[in-house]
């Protein structure tokens, strides 16, 4: 059980403070003044929080923070189409929210735009989308969060099972080109043409198993299960997925903190620090799988010890009485320019940073299903 006496553990808790901290109104700060998936992350956060208390105060923000970008047309400011930027689509799931409460035809028109991007998204031979467009026939595990649920969604709203049927095929094929059959657990990703220099000889896979890109996947996962119907033929190939990767992170957890570490298939390895942003995602999809009814009660143990991994260990309070998130990767990727190799060197290389988007989004998901389960 988690102890649930101290109030750094609460998520409300949480989600009010990094509001009113960063709660400006030319989107600087935390939201940055692009659109942009960072944005997007919090802002989903902060749609959970609202679906669990009904404070408006949560969606009043949301709006306010949306319409900064959403223009009364349904064009969306410094949203380029053409870029073809899987990351673009993850601030777009906030236009459903916000059509189902206001109405308002602009977001309609905003989701339509964004759908326009993945209907002509480039993929490779097999049909998986490629990451960004200047990542020619690349899929990686970060971009099938910021579009998977998106399309289940678009789906769900206009009836259209086929973008039901897209989700879960995106997801079932980067599993099946990234997995790692020796731990199955998932490479970061996957180069269809074998051109790049991180990609394994022969079956394209990147050389390690990041947490935070698995943490991505599996977030994806309990999302994109939520939207399937149960007679949907794939779905219960997705729930599978979603079991076995359950299994298979939980046995790289630590055993001593409950925390995971930075490159997963690498523990124990020196340098490889325990990280809190794929440990909040991991405490969200076991959780959120558990309350689903698609994971079993071990799978519940596993999150709420992860929870009060952080709490114990990574979560601090400073003299102002402001709480903070400490251990996040601040970035990583493949290829580009400087070219980052995917190499362990490479990952447990890149900055650590407190309070990143990408570590307090999911932490505040995660306690959020948490509390509701536990």
């Amino acid at each position: 059980m988690l102890r649930k006496n101290n109030r750094m553990a609460d998520p409300l808790h949480w989600a009010r403070q990094f509001m009113a901290r960063y709660q400006k109104s030319d989107g600087g700060g935390f939201l940055t003044k692009r659109w942009h998936y960072e944005n997007g992350c919090f802002l989903r956060a902060l749609e959970a929080c609202y679906k669990k208390t009904g404070d408006e105060r949560y969606l009043q923000y949301i709006q306010e923070m949306m319409d900064l970008f959403v223009l009364n047309d349904g064009t969306i400011h410094n949203y380029k189409v053409e870029d073809y930027n899987l990351d673009q689509i993850n601030q777009g799931k906030l236009l459903f929210l916000l059509l189902e409460k206001t109405g308002e035809d602009k977001y309609r028109q905003a989701i339509e735009r964004l759908m326009s991007q993945l209907k002509g998204h480039p993929r490779t031979e097999e049909g998986g989308f490629w990451h960004k467009k200047g990542y020619t026939s690349q899929m990686w595990l970060d971009g099938l969060y910021m579009a998977s649920p998106f399309m289940a969604r678009y789906g769900l709203l206009t009836g259209d099972t086929a973008w039901l049927d897209e989700a879960a095929h995106q997801l079932l094929l980067v599993e099946e080109k990234t997995r790692d059959e020796e731990n199955g657990l998932l490479r970061h990703g996957w180069d269809s043409s074998l051109q790049q220099q991180w990609a394994e000889p022969g079956t394209g896979r990147s050389p390690h198993v990041w947490s935070r890109a698995m943490g991505w996947y599996m977030m994806a996962l309990v999302d994109v299960l939520e939207c399937l119907p149960s007679d949907l033929p794939k779905r219960e190939e997705v729930k599978s997925v979603l079991q076995k990767l359950a299994e298979a992170v939980s046995r790289v957890q630590c055993k001593v903190t409950g925390l995971w570490p930075q490159v997963l298939d690498q523990a124990g390895r020196e340098g490889n620090y325990l990280e809190s942003s794929g440990t909040s995602m991991f405490i969200y999809a076991l959780a959120k799988g558990t309350r689903l009814g698609l994971l079993g009660s071990e799978a519940l143990e596993n999150a709420v010890r992860g929870y009060q991994g952080l709490l114990d260990h990574l979560v601090i309070e400073d003299e102002k009485g402001l709480v903070h998130l400490t251990q996040c990767n601040s970035v990583a990727g493949l290829g580009g320019n400087p070219y980052r190799d995917g190499s362990y060197n490479y990952y447990i290389g890149e900055n650590i940073v407190h309070d990143d988007p990408k570590a307090v989004s999911p932490f505040i998901l995660a306690g959020i299903e948490v509390y509701e389960t536990d």
